[in-house]
């Protein structure tokens, strides 16, 4: 697994370096110390997981999440915060991490969410798993009006498969994957890429 790591604090960054090339197969390919070197890292890179601190001078990790996204569309972004509210948490989900760590964990926490990452799984501190930071959609009956494709990888995501997997499944693009991703949300209500997940595992636990 390859890591880029973003943080201000270079000794924060060498901390970091030191415990993930502990980890069994972790490489840390690449260091940012701001949001502009992480998006410039990572287009060079292409790292596996990019563990990128919200808070640092200029643009913060919130305004490149997306374009990291866009860059490096195949790497997943794990956030790493001082902060356990809810609010930064939701909004590090909706523009498309991976996972979400609070500074104050436990080493084995962070490996975890690595790797949970690099699987296409979703990891967040316990510290923020709180039930109220998942608001449940409107409603889940939008379901059966759902076209037969959009049901299909609606299934497909509540099976734990990625965007990149379901593409490859049925044969279509990963755009197209999320093309129908966000129809999907608008139906159903859901506000933001972790309540459509919640729906899509609801569902696929009734099965």
């Amino acid at each position: 697994m390859r890591v880029l790591i973003c943080d201000d604090h270079t000794l924060v960054r060498a901390g970091l370096r030191r415990l993930l090339e502990s980890f069994c197969n972790i490489e840390v390919v690449a260091e940012a110390a701001n949001a502009d070197e992480a998006v410039i890292g990572t287009q060079q890179t292409q790292p596996d997981i990019v563990l990128l601190d919200l808070s640092m001078p200029g643009r913060s990790g919130f305004e490149a999440l997306a374009e990291l996204r866009r860059v490096s569309p195949d790497s997943a972004v794990v956030v790493m915060s001082m902060h356990d509210d809810p609010a930064h948490v939701r909004e590090s989900l909706a523009r498309g991490a991976s996972g979400f760590v609070v500074k104050e964990a436990a080493p084995a926490e962070l490996e975890i969410a690595l790797r949970a990452a690099a699987a296409g799984r979703t990891f967040l501190s316990p510290q923020v798993s709180a039930p109220q930071l998942f608001a449940r959609p409107r409603s889940d009956e939008g379901v059966d009006s759902l076209p037969p494709r959009q049901r299909e990888i609606l299934a497909a995501l509540g099976a734990g498969r990625t965007s990149k997997q379901i593409a490859a499944d049925l044969g279509i693009s990963v755009k197209t994957v999320e093309t129908h991703r966000s129809r999907i949300m608008a139906t159903l209500g859901c506000r933001n890429s972790i309540e459509l997940l919640r729906v899509a595992m609801r569902l696929h636990d009734r099965r």
